[in-house]
This record gives structure tokens, C-alpha cells and sequence, in this order.
């Protein structure tokens, strides 16, 4: 029984491939992935919006959200990273690679605005304060591995985390915003629907072409 608990929380840690080497080696070699789309979410106004609400009902209201997502990631096989405050860090492709990981990151990301959405009018109903969102995907190569000893992390670092993130906050309320990049692996192969917003000019890198995903057509509508 213990074994089983001490492993069920390793799961809640790690992917299950880095538990299981872990487990096995007593480490986890970091590994290069040359196409992962990493997806940022952030919350509009937190600080303002958290203002109106006690400690208690904050942290519940994040705590509903962010489980909610967790159920998104585990739907499309997408890999939760970490949250850092109100923000979502996720990977689509690994550490298990996938054809369809920008394609599902991509509907992971979709389905979270609409869940965000869908509660603001609920609570807005009530009187009560909601969030609004941002999302950006980007997709390229990162480094991935287990940083720590006593409170272990699987992470992952290069551009394309940082480039991730910048598309979130260019991005806007209730949008899906993806790179050049990310739209070029989807279009023609996938029923998205693309609104260019040409290219943007990122803090660092340039200009990048970006686009909204518009809607998620359903092919059997």
C-alpha cells in the first residue's frame, strides 16, 4: 500500500517514462526534443481582479481552473510543466514524441478558453469576480530534464520557452495565439480555422508572423 501511494505521488511529479527511469536508475538523463509546442496561459488583470476576493476564495478559484485544465491535458496527452502564480505551463511532445502533439496542444488550448469563458459568464451571472485569459503556443526544440534533489521538478529550457511565452502575452483575451511556426505544421492538415494578424514585432527576437485559431471546426458537423 505504501509503495503504491509513494508511486501514485511520483506520478502526480513526473511523466510516467521519467518515473519509471527514475525509479530505475536512480536519475533521469535530460534529453532534446526537436519539435515540443509549448503552450502559456495567463490571467488578465489578476492582480486587480484578486483584489475584490479573500485569500481563501483566490486560491480556490485558481485551484478550480488549474484542475480543470489538468483534466484538458490528460484528455489531448498533453504534459502539465508547472504553474508559476496564475500562469499554466503545458508541452505537447514529449516526453513521449506524437505527430499530433501541435494539433492537440493546439485543442488543449482551445478548450481551456472556452472553459475559462464559459465560467466568466456563469460567475458574471452571480455578481461574482471572474478571470479572462490569454493563450500562446510556439513550437520548437527544447531541452527537457529533472532539476533538484528534495522537491524535484521535470522542466524544460531553450527559445522556444521563452518565444512560447511571448505569444501568450502578445496574444489577447480569450484567444488562442500561435507562432509562424506552429501554424505552419497545422494548415491544410487539421480543421482549424487561421486569422493572420501578420507579423509582430517580439521584444528580443524580431518580427514573428502569429496567428488566432479562430475555430475549431468539428468534422462531423
Amino acid at each position: 500500500i505504501e509503495r503504491d501511494r509513494s508511486e501514485s505521488l511520483l506520478l502526480n511529479i513526473l511523466p510516467a517514462e521519467i518515473a519509471e527511469e527514475l525509479k530505475e536508475k536512480g536519475r533521469a538523463d535530460a534529453r532534446d526534443f526537436d519539435l515540443v509546442s509549448i503552450l502559456f496561459t495567463d490571467f488578465i488583470r489578476f492582480t486587480e481582479i484578486s483584489a475584490k476576493m479573500s485569500a481563501q476564495d483566490l486560491v480556490a478559484e485558481i485551484n478550480s481552473c488549474f484542475e480543470s485544465f489538468d483534466a484538458i491535458m490528460a484528455k489531448y496527452g498533453i504534459e502539465k510543466i508547472k504553474t508559476i502564480g496564475d500562469a499554466y505551463m503545458a508541452a505537447g511532445g514529449l516526453p513521449a514524441p506524437s505527430e499530433d502533439s501541435s494539433a492537440n496542444t493546439v485543442k488543449a488550448a482551445l478548450e481551456m478558453q472556452d472553459f475559462i469563458n464559459h465560467r466568466k459568464t456563469e460567475l458574471d451571472k452571480k455578481g461574482l469576480p471572474a478571470f479572462e485569459m490569454r493563450v500562446g503556443i510556439h513550437t520548437g526544440p527544447v531541452v527537457a530534464g529533472i532539476v533538484g534533489v528534495k522537491k524535484f521538478q521535470y522542466d524544460i529550457w531553450g527559445k522556444t520557452v521563452k518565444t512560447a511565452s511571448q505569444m501568450e502575452s502578445s496574444g489577447d483575451v480569450g484567444k488562442v495565439n500561435i507562432s509562424q511556426t506552429t501554424f505552419d505544421l497545422l494548415k491544410g492538415e487539421y480543421n482549424f480555422a487561421f486569422e493572420s494578424r501578420g507579423k509582430q514585432d517580439v521584444m528580443g527576437k524580431g518580427e514573428i508572423g502569429m496567428y488566432f485559431v479562430a475555430v475549431l471546426r468539428d468534422k462531423e458537423n
